[in-house]
């Protein structure tokens, strides 16, 4: 049974997150105190404490949940789970499995996430742009919907989540046209969202350019388990394709709906959300509905890793 590990990016965080297995699993806290060392800021007392506020800050964010699903993925292996057929990440999710694929080093990928929530939220300052989620439309009427759009700023779709669940970036003005004009042309609903950046949409192109600078000096290595990235679902072996790929992304849309199917037609038959949450499971089962449920697992409790691990090491010892 081929299996593919998921990543999840911003949204998955919560003050508190991993308690029960980092209660059972001394690495989880190891982790953390890897992360702190290298970031100079304590990872894992924002995890534990809060506040909120600072937790989801972006360039908070983002290197705590890369680290969280790195923690995760530390503590599958301590179990001897299997290394899975594919890898894929949401967004920040991206860096994670990259990681896991022996492409980032840890350190490296956690500075980078660091620094690109920095430059997202200065290439867009507060209240000046954000996101909404359209639910009910299916893709192409997103887009079509956000090019009606003729007021200042921009409107765009950022992410393609699940069919009738699209999330728009944009500039306030936009996100107001979207959450009045929404319903009307046929949306079941328009939900502003908690992020003040609006990510992988072109009001991120600047900081795109100056997260590409910093990717020109990082070393990349070859994948040891293939990554679809989000630009287009595809995997990419090269040093310069995966800078290409990180660059865009922070600009064009994340496709996770495609990215799922991808690893569906290639035989992918469980699908295992490595990180805080079950955000990506919930997606996914309404991307492939007719896949058995039991396949798609979460492991963000040591009950639920350990029934994991057990069972993707079942199924590679049958086939």
């Amino acid at each position: 049974m081929k299996t593919a590990f998921l990543f999840p990016g911003q949204g998955s965080q919560s003050v508190g997150m991993l308690a029960d297995l980092a209660g059972e699993e001394p690495l989880v806290e190891k982790t953390f105190r890897d992360a702190s060392q290298i970031l100079g800021w304590d990872v894992g007392r924002l995890v534990r404490e809060g506040p909120e506020e600072e937790l989801n800050r972006t360039d908070r964010t983002q290197p705590v949940l890369l680290a969280a699903s790195i923690a995760i993925w530390r503590v599958w292996r301590a179990h001897e789970g299997p290394r899975p057929t594919l890898l894929a990440g949401h967004s920040l999710g991206e860096y994670s499995a990259l990681v896991v694929a022996g492409v980032l080093d840890f350190a490296d990928a956690l500075k980078l996430v660091e620094l690109r929530g920095l430059l997202m939220q200065q290439a867009v300052p507060v209240g000046v742009g954000g996101m909404a989620a359209v639910l009910g439309l299916d893709d192409e009427a997103v887009v079509k919907l956000c090019a009606e759009y003729a007021g200042p700023g921009s409107l765009e779709p950022a992410n393609f989540n699940s069919p009738g669940q699209v999330v728009v970036g944009g500039n306030v003005e936009a996100l107001d046209w979207l959450q009045l004009n929404g319903k009307p042309r046929g949306a079941k609903k328009v939900t502003r969202l908690t992020m003040s950046v609006p990510s992988h949409c072109s009001l991120m192109r600047q900081a795109a350019e100056k997260l590409a600078a910093k990717l020109s000096v990082v070393t990349l290595r070859q994948p040891v388990i293939p990554v679809l990235h989000n630009l287009d679902a595809q995997v990419r072996n090269s040093a310069d394709g995966i800078r290409e790929a990180l660059t865009e992304q922070l600009f064009r849309p994340v496709r996770w709906s495609a990215t799922v199917r991808s690893m569906a037609d290639a035989e992918i038959g469980t699908f295992i959300e490595c990180g805080p949450g079950k955000v990506l499971t919930t997606l996914n089962k309404r991307i492939l509905p007719d896949v058995d449920q039991s396949r798609f697992l979460a492991t963000e409790d040591p009950a639920a890793l350990r029934d994991a691990v057990q069972q993707v090491t079942n199924e590679t010892i049958s086939t």
